[in-house]
């Protein structure tokens, strides 16, 4: 194997060995499935608490697929020769049940603010997914994984409108009533100011 083989130019300019590149990889995806056990816990948590809610069957199925992504994810790690690092399981599980304790007016039961940041937090997680699929695309492993990573993408994309949708309804829900307040209007439009340094 040649040098020229053996490394690859970096976009910094520097050089990145090819057992770097494994290692890299290796982090990046178990990064990711840490997020992935995360957003997993999380959705299967919202699909229970909204079981008789009028969008109970997209949860159950926004659920499902999550946790297919997982375990596609797992599966394409092994395909590439990557070992998943297993106490990323319990770094995922330990970050969702955190994100229970995020400020949102109550500390012990739900707020009506629960369903918008966890609307939130599960579309953030989402485009993390979409990125991941569009990244190792971009990186070349089409070659080696077929149609899955197109797959994948696509059906990202399907929950991403999902989650807005149900963003959007929450916001709509729980803080519109903010406008009932009379807002000082001075009719004047707010200038704002960059200050200069000498």
């Amino acid at each position: 194997m040649t040098d020229t083989d053996r490394h690859m130019t970096t976009g910094t300019g520097g050089t990145t060995t090819d057992i770097d590149g494994e290692h890299l990889l290796a982090i990046y995806l178990n990064d990711h499935l840490a997020g992935a056990y995360g957003g997993a816990a999380l959705a299967r948590r919202i699909a229970r608490e909204h079981a008789d809610g009028p969008d109970a069957a997209d949860l159950r199925t926004l659920a499902r697929e999550i946790t297919q992504d997982r375990n596609e994810l797992v599966d394409l790690m092994r395909a590439l020769g990557v070992r998943p690092r297993w106490h990323r399981r319990l770094l995922g599980a330990a970050a969702e049940k955190a994100g229970r304790l995020k400020l949102n007016g109550r500390l012990v039961h739900r707020s009506p603010l629960s369903d918008l940041l966890e609307a939130e937090a599960m579309r953030s997680g989402v485009q993390g997914k979409i990125a991941l699929w569009r990244t190792l695309r971009a990186a070349g492993f089409d070659e080696l994984l077929g149609s899955r990573l197109e797959r994948l993408e696509a059906r990202a994309g399907r929950q991403a409108d999902i989650l807005d949708a149900r963003q959007t309804q929450a916001a709509a829900r729980v803080l519109r009533h903010a406008l009932d307040r009379h807002w000082p209007v001075t009719g004047h439009p707010v200038r704002l100011t960059t200050a200069h340094h000498a």
